[in-house]
């Protein structure tokens, strides 16, 4: 029997695939999550065979949800999305199945067949994310041993690499995250956060001071009166972005 975990912010949407869903006799549904921060919760917590996933939810979307998932968490995924022809082919080009609002029964049982018998290749997901151009990220997920729980990105004041992690200094404390420094700064607005050093990004709405120091290097004081030093590669972006 294979558990299939429903993930779509529109109840509607949901009674559907439900109802399709209970037509079949190899599958059950293991839950329904409406939106982006409870699939990402439920898929961690209930590992679930199938994922039938919305793609354009609020919070996160259908692809920040894949992102932060393990290979070895994410489950086979079948996309729904309304028609966007960027992503259908990019769908299409990983062969990665998906449905577009509104589909048909026939269409709908066919994309889960094919799921049942050939799951998602977890790295066809991951170049798929590389390829999709997502919005910069308003938010942070962050995962303790008994829950889930989301930083918004406009209260961290810095960011500190940890090798494979990376340390979200904020207003409500210090926060593990899993990513590397390099990985995350491709998701941050570049407007706001900028690369200091190789081992630092600072948030510019918490700089409240530069003073020049050796090489053309920069001591940067934040708001809460914290201190880093800028390496002389990266001093330049700084001193553009403030000034503008």
């Amino acid at each position: 029997m294979i558990r299939v975990l429903i993930a779509d912010d529109e109840p509607l949407a949901r009674e559907k695939v439900r109802e399709l869903l209970a037509q079949r006799d190899d599958v059950e549904i293991a839950g329904e999550a409406r939106d982006g921060e409870e699939a990402l919760r439920m898929i961690i917590e209930s590992a679930p065979d199938l994922l039938l996933l919305d793609v354009q939810m609020p919070g996160l979307d259908g692809f920040e949800v894949l992102a932060e998932l393990d290979a070895q968490q994410t489950p086979a995924v079948v996309f729904i999305t309304a028609y966007d022809e960027y992503a259908v082919r990019a769908f299409e080009v990983r062969a990665l199945d998906y449905l577009v609002k509104p589909f048909h029964r026939a269409r709908f049982h066919a994309a889960v067949d094919r799921a049942i018998a050939k799951p998602t290749d977890a790295d066809a997901i991951r170049a798929l994310l590389a390829e999709i151009q997502r919005p910069s990220l308003t938010r942070f997920v962050v995962r303790s041993a008994d829950a889930i729980y989301f930083v918004p990105a406009a209260e961290v004041l810095w960011i500190e690499s940890a090798g494979n992690y990376v340390r979200l200094h904020a207003g409500s404390g210090e926060h593990v995250v899993r990513t590397t420094l390099r990985e995350l700064e491709t998701r941050l607005d570049p407007q706001v956060f900028v690369r200091v050093h190789r081992s630092a990004v600072v948030n510019l709405e918490f700089v409240k001071k530069l003073e020049p120091y050796f090489h053309g290097e920069f001591v940067i004081t934040l708001k809460d009166g914290s201190q880093l030093t800028s390496s002389r590669s990266h001093s330049a972006r700084l001193r553009e972005l403030l000034r503008s």
